[in-house]
């Protein structure tokens, strides 16, 4: 069966940007090259939550990559009060407590929760640092099962994961990648990276990116680019 999703929707645009206006002057160059955007802990904490709404309300989808994680009855109030912004996805952090708190928080209506499985900035040596003795690998796994049975919509994790969580989560959870990067572009802090040709090929559903199109001389060619790489 054909796929019918918009290629357009695969593309995450990271709104990484000090402040409102600067996302709006981004988008307005984009233009309807793209229609997925994230938000995340720089511009939500600069006035960018009000912006989910107005983009909303414009007919794009709103990526809110919050993170979130605190003791189960912080999150699930979190959860909560974000729900009627109208994001269409929402990220937790993949520990149990918070995973099934965010669920509750939830309820029927609202976003979709990701889990955040092990940061793409993350290599083995980082995570030995943090106090993980499971390779990286085995410790997506396991939080992403953790995931599934919390009752999760999706994860997010590296490219180099994508096909392991696949077959772990199915054909009706989604996969968002961030560390995805176009032929020529710096990986930076992004230490497991991938085209995005090879993400699809994974069976990625959405790609985050956010500097090869912000600091492009043409923030729309290089979207435009993404979105017919993947399709």
């Amino acid at each position: 069966m054909r796929d019918q999703t918009d290629p357009r929707d695969r593309l995450i645009i990271a709104l990484d940007l000090d402040g409102v206006e600067a996302a709006r002057a981004l988008i307005a160059r984009i233009g309807d090259a793209a229609t997925f955007y994230k938000i995340g802990y720089q511009l939500a904490y600069s006035g960018g939550l009000a912006l989910v709404p107005e983009l909303a309300g414009r007919g794009l989808k709103v990526f809110l990559d919050l993170k979130l994680h605190d003791i189960g009855n912080t999150v699930e109030a979190g959860v909560r009060a974000l729900t009627g912004l109208g994001a269409t996805l929402l990220t937790v952090h993949a520990y149990p407590q918070t995973m099934r708190a965010a669920v509750r928080g939830r309820g029927t209506g609202g976003p979709k929760i990701l889990a955040v499985t092990v940061l793409t900035s993350y290599e083995e040596a980082d995570a030995r640092e943090a106090g993980y003795s499971l390779p990286v690998p085995d410790l997506v796994a396991r939080r992403t099962a953790q995931a599934v049975e919390a009752g999760l919509d999706g994860i997010v994790c590296s490219a180099a994961e994508a096909a392991t969580v696949r077959r772990a989560v199915g054909a009706d959870r989604l996969i968002v990648t961030p560390g995805i990067r176009p032929a020529g572009a710096e990986a930076g802090d992004q230490k497991r990276v991938m085209s995005p040709r090879q993400a699809r090929a994974a069976g990625i559903d959405h790609v985050v990116v956010g500097r090869p199109i912000i600091a492009a001389a043409d923030p729309r060619a290089v979207a435009q680019g993404i979105v017919a790489e993947m399709a």
